[in-house]
């Protein structure tokens, strides 16, 4: 019998981590997760920056990063700042790294959303990726009946649709709370 529970499980993977793409997205109000994939160059490597200090959101427009280790502030505030795709620029006070979250723009606003509709885009495709590769395997089976194969196939693309579905629920939660002044 023909498993499809390794192909509903990298369906799953796939929205999950659209899900956390969008965590790092800006929405306007401050929060730990924008700063997720800032990478410090501390003890002479490169460390994620919740390795190496505490990030936290204590007003709606800042976010505070507190340093494990106060001999990091500047490594901390540089990897911040030199990171393009966030646009900040920290200011630190010898004990903390402080992140102001400039007001976004309509502009800036519709720019965003579009990148979203890409991210979004992309993990419809890797969906569909999976899905061509688990129709290839119920092809080449020969101990099931055709019956049985169309049922399958009907299978996989339910689960494609359903989870199609939870990628635009997702995306129109995300852009409404974007667009939301």
């Amino acid at each position: 019998m023909f498993d499809t529970t390794p192909y509903e499980n990298r369906f799953e993977a796939a929205v999950g981590h659209f899900e956390e793409e969008l965590k790092k997205v800006r929405t306007g109000r401050a929060h730990p997760d924008m700063l997720d994939g800032v990478m410090v160059m501390a003890y002479g490597a490169q460390m994620p920056l919740r390795q190496v200090a505490s990030v936290t959101a204590p007003e709606a427009d800042q976010i505070l990063v507190t340093p494990f280790d106060p001999a990091n502030i500047q490594d901390i505030a540089l990897a911040i700042r030199n990171d393009l795709a966030l646009g900040f620029n920290p200011s630190d006070d010898g004990r903390n790294v402080r992140v102001p979250i400039p007001p976004l723009t309509e502009e800036t606003r519709r720019e965003i959303v579009k990148n979203l509709g890409d991210k979004a885009e992309n993990t419809r495709v890797q969906l569909r990726n999976v899905r061509e590769e688990a129709r290839k395997a119920i092809k080449v089976l020969t101990s099931v009946s055709d019956d049985e194969k169309k049922r399958l196939e009907k299978g996989i693309d339910d689960s494609v649709a359903k989870f199609n579905a939870r990628i635009d629920e997702i995306f129109k939660a995300k852009e409404a709370e974007i667009m939301k002044i």
